[in-house]
């Protein structure tokens, strides 16, 4: 499994609402490729403009592949990834 958090933090507040629409459609497309087990897209209550991205792939080719797909190439790399400061996180869940 490929477990991948993401702290996004947009740049300029103003655009918090359209970045949050921009990501609410990024995860419900990531959520129809095959190898997803769960893509969560999380906006802080606290601060409005940060938010988390919580990605669970069956494995590292699943997500790999998920960089080529229609999310990442049309919405989150050229509209998102250009106005937000990037924390990526791989994980691993401790159970």
């Amino acid at each position: 499994m490929h477990r991948l958090n993401v702290w996004l933090t947009v740049k300029d507040p103003a655009h918090a609402d359209e970045i949050a629409e921009l990501l609410r459609e990024a995860g419900r497309l990531s959520r129809q490729e095959a190898g997803c087990v769960r893509f969560d897209v999380y906006r802080s209550t606290a601060q409005p403009d940060r938010f988390l991205l919580c990605e669970w792939w069956e494995s590292q080719a699943a997500w790999e592949a998920h960089r080529e797909a229609q999310a990442f190439t049309t919405i989150y790399q050229p509209q998102v990834l250009p106005r937000v400061e990037r924390e990526p996180h791989p994980c691993e869940l401790l159970e």
